[in-house]
């Protein structure tokens, strides 16, 4: 995933002192070449679980015959983000 060449768009974000500092010490490490690729890396995981999240559900709907309600997706939603019950 680092070494991928594609066109890229500049974005401003905000990380606590913990957050950046624990970023800047992976890349210090070498587990990522920059901190914009660190960062890339972790969001493109989270879309992945996501997606992977998206597929489950509909697959699991699927054999108990129906959609979720809007409040039932972000019940689960929560509880995925979170880990509290």
């Amino acid at each position: 995933m680092y070494g991928m060449t594609q066109t890229k768009t500049e974005v401003t974000i905000t990380l606590g002192p913990e957050t950046i500092a624990r970023v800047r010490a992976a890349v210090a490490e070498g587990r990522a070449p920059s901190v914009s690729a660190y960062i890339e890396h972790a969001v493109t995981g989270q879309l992945d679980t996501e997606s992977g999240f998206d597929a489950t559900i509909a697959e699991m709907l699927a054999s108990t015959g129906g959609p979720a309600t809007d409040e039932e997706r972000a019940t689960a939603r929560r509880l995925l983000s979170t880990g509290v019950a």
